[in-house]
């Protein structure tokens, strides 16, 4: 498992570079091949490199991705390594241990038959080419399982907060700032009453919902030209995450609420839900079956976590497909210089995957 993590690692695969993708997916697919004893299917869509492979009518998604967020050229100042039983590099924990477990803990099945694989290239910017075939996979199955990297102290992640993104932009009008800045419509202060109206969308959220923990939060601010004239053009990023797909619902209905405070302002909206929450209530069953098999096979107890941060698990659970994310390396530091993976709990994981799967395709 080390040395096979290790040769995943060592391909750099920088969700933006097409072609370090591509041959990232390769490098995938030949290490699926050599464990499943079947090729995969390429899918290239928008030049992004994702792989399937599918054993007779599926009933359980296993689901990862081989891109990262390490720049190419980070293995020289973050290169490969295990020392003291931790293994380091760009990837390793978000989410290249969870490739090598699922290949190892399916390799040790009696039979594939109901079992289908989705790596795709591009879960580190979106998933906009391949949500389509993570959704098409999903829909209809018994369980997915995402391979995910795992919360604090190996916890699996049985909820994640739902995702959208708006760029809310006000056009104002232009005048010179000393001569005559009555006759402009300045779009910067425009922009503050939104900023601060948009700050407050959380709370009229979460005061009528049962789950809370919204959060609206306004990000990258761009206005102005020159510092002598009014500006008459300015926009600000928001992120949003939500717990339930009601709370995304209000959330997005008091976004396209705005309305401009200054005369000869006008706003303009774009964006939108991204990726609906993962309640817990589609995970509660696959959690409950995942620690009755951990104990069984002396893993211990197991822990759960409610994160904030999505994946690809969102997809799938906002089909009503039952989903359990998490199930990947165990460590710390996902897109962090102290990226790491601890080795020995390696094993385990992959024993309890494969249980998870069995149970699943038994049922």
């Amino acid at each position: 498992m080390i040395e096979d993590l290790g040769e995943l690692v060592s391909c750099e695969s920088f969700s933006s570079d097409l072609d370090a993708v591509a041959r990232s997916a390769k490098v995938v697919a030949a290490m699926g091949a050599r464990h499943l004893g079947a090729q995969p299917e390429t899918i290239v869509i928008d030049g992004v490199t994702h792989l399937r492979w599918s054993f007779g009518t599926p009933k359980v998604l296993l689901l990862g991705h081989h891109d990262t967020v390490w720049p190419m050229g980070t293995l020289a100042t973050h290169p490969w390594s295990v020392v003291d039983g931790i293994a380091r590099g760009p990837g390793v924990f978000d989410m290249k241990a969870g490739l090598v477990q699922m290949f190892h803990a399916l390799a040790e099945l009696d039979s594939l038959d109901g079992v289908c694989v989705l790596v795709t290239g591009d879960e580190e910017v979106g998933s906009v080419t391949s949500r389509t075939l993570i959704e098409d996979a999903a829909r209809g199955l018994a369980a997915t399982f995402v391979l995910e990297a795992s919360a604090d102290g190996g916890a699996l992640k049985t909820a994640r907060k739902g995702t959208s993104d708006y760029t809310v932009t006000v056009y104002g009008k232009a005048a010179h700032a000393g001569l005559e800045p009555w006759n402009g419509a300045n779009a910067g202060i425009e922009l503050a009453h939104q900023i601060l109206t948009i700050a407050g969308v959380a709370e009229l959220v979460d005061e009528d919902e049962p789950v809370t923990g919204t959060t609206v939060t306004p990000t990258v601010l761009a206005g102005g030209t020159t510092v002598n004239t009014v500006p008459a053009l300015a926009r600000v990023g928001v992120d949003v995450r939500v717990p339930t797909l009601a709370a995304q619902a209000k959330v997005d209905t008091l976004m396209r609420a705005l309305s401009p405070q200054l005369k000869g302002t006008r706003l303009e909206m774009s964006g939108g839900p991204n990726r609906p929450p993962m309640e817990a209530a589609l995970s509660a069953e696959l959690f409950a079956e995942a620690a009755r098999l951990a104990e069984e096979l002396g893993l211990g107890a197991l822990t759960s976590a409610s994160v904030g941060g999505a994946s690809d698990g969102n997809f799938t659970a906002g089909l009503g497909v039952p989903t359990l994310d998490g199930l990947g390396g165990v460590g710390g530091g996902a897109h962090a210089d102290h990226e790491h993976v601890v080795v020995a709990e390696m094993p385990g994981r992959m024993r309890l995957l494969r249980a998870l799967v069995s149970s699943v395709l038994a049922s």
